[in-house]
């Protein structure tokens, strides 16, 4: 059969082209904006990637057309599919009766964490001689893939709260139909779609309503969202991190802790991450696992040999004594963790360059959030893409009455050379961002490199 995918470079429609493709499918797609490492993954697989959605690329016509829910009415080549009658689906839709349906599904869900849980989830299960199917929105390293059948009854699968289609506006994770789930946290976000936080806890209500009997939600005690979700009713077992279950730094960035059931250790994790929430996703998937059936002393094992997911604060360049990490930040409280995590690690200072570009913050709904989370890093780069509506000035303002310094730039070429002009040593650079920041990430090690030499 032939698939052409619309919308095939968004981490979700990527990672299911790969499994179409795995499934014996020929597998073709397009995309506005192709940028790695997605691009490079599906061209690694040998899926052609046509740019732009002109109709032609109708020609011959797919067998099945799997739209994902970046496309709208008026995108020419949706409109040829509708006149044509072309047989579509939602990429959910397909994932559940072509992969899913017989399958143990573990899935993870909340508003922060997803892509890093879920790529430690399927690590474990992996580890520990399990074979699981995964679908990851991120490149998982130690997989080198976001996404595989697998050879067992397990799927592990990275649960979207964001809308199906445009035919279909349900969230994602309720096509899913997972037996044990997770759900990290829940914030309001997406406000492109969603006008208020009911109606995200409506959306996860509905998936709970799925879950059978014997299945479970994994969650964190005494998150009130969440709660509230439960409170619509819930028929599964639940299992709260925070009760009986409880996590305990032994280094100041998180990177040991200890695991403890009713106050007794069930083991100590040393491994390459940092950050309390990376230790809190890190339990979270370790629970997961143990409703599988892997003992928990295995599963913190396997995870001293996690690798962190590509663009979740992964070092991209050490230059020995500056560090450059590339992060996807998406919302205020993503942002807070991550540079709670550098400045607790004690390495250096930390300088923070952000794009506000996820729908949410293009549409400003965060921007009183900002400055609060930018508020561990001593150098703040602000980046005012032309296309954003609205002023970065108010919150370059509030970081810098916070006691940071802040800088409001328009142009990508300039931040990279401006902060390695003024880069110092021992200091730690994140870039945060959750698309291409016009190649700002290769741009700055780049300079960074140059100004090196030139010393």
């Amino acid at each position: 059969m032939h698939i052409h995918i619309l919308g095939i470079c968004g981490t979700f429609m990527g990672s299911l082209a790969i499994l179409a493709r795995q499934l014996g499918h020929k597998v073709t797609g397009s995309d506005q904006n192709v940028y790695p490492p997605m691009s490079t993954q599906l061209a690694a697989q040998g899926i052609e990637l046509i740019q732009g959605y002109d109709p032609s690329q109708l020609d011959p016509e797919p067998d099945l057309v799997i739209i994902g829910n970046a496309m709208s009415r008026g995108n020419p080549v949706v409109e040829a599919v509708l006149e044509r009658n072309l047989a579509y689906q939602s990429g959910p839709q397909w994932l559940f009766e072509h992969v899913l349906k017989d399958k143990w599904v573990v899935a993870v869900s909340g508003t922060h964490g997803k892509t890093t849980t879920t790529s430690m989830l399927a690590w474990i299960l992996e580890d520990n001689g399990c074979q699981p199917g995964f679908l990851i929105g991120g490149v998982a390293q130690n997989f080198n893939v976001s996404a595989r059948l697998g050879n067992s009854i397990f799927f592990v699968i990275e649960a979207d709260e964001y809308d199906t289609a445009f035919f279909d506006k349900r969230s994602k994770f309720v096509h899913y139909h997972p037996r044990t789930l997770v759900i990290n946290n829940l914030e309001f976000d997406h406000a492109d779609i969603f006008s208020s936080l009911a109606d995200i806890q409506t959306q996860f209500h509905h998936m709970l309503r799925m879950l059978p009997q014997s299945g479970r939600v994994i969650y964190p005690a005494n998150d009130a969202n969440i709660e509230a979700v439960f409170e619509k009713g819930l028929w599964s077992e639940k299992l709260a991190l925070g009760d009986d279950w409880e996590i305990k730094a032994l280094a100041q960035d998180w990177h040991t802790f200890e695991l403890l059931k009713s106050g007794h250790s069930e083991g100590i994790l040393t491994w390459s991450l940092i950050g309390q929430h990376n230790a809190m996703n890190a339990a979270m998937a370790i629970l997961a696992a143990h409703h599988c059936g892997v003992r928990v002393a295995d599963a913190i094992q396997s995870l001293a040999r996690f690798i962190s997911v590509k663009r979740r604060l992964e070092l991209i360049s050490d230059l020995g004594d500056i560090q450059v990490y590339d992060d996807f930040a998406h919302h205020p409280s993503a942002i807070k963790t991550t540079l709670d995590g550098l400045v607790a690690s004690g390495r250096g200072p930390v300088t923070a360059i952000l794009e506000p570009r996820s729908n949410s913050m293009k549409m400003g709904v965060f921007k009183h959030q900002l400055a609060d989370a930018l508020q561990g890093a001593e150098q703040v780069y602000l980046y005012q893409d032309p296309e954003l509506t609205w002023s970065l000035t108010e919150v370059q303002a509030a970081v810098i009455a916070a006691g940071a310094h802040c800088h409001l730039l328009n142009n990508v070429d300039k931040i990279a050379k401006t902060v390695a002009q003024q880069a110092k040593a021992g200091e730690q650079i994140v870039i945060m961002s959750n698309g291409g920041f016009g190649g700002l990430q290769q741009k700055l090690v780049d300079q960074l490199k140059q100004y090196a030499a030139n010393k």
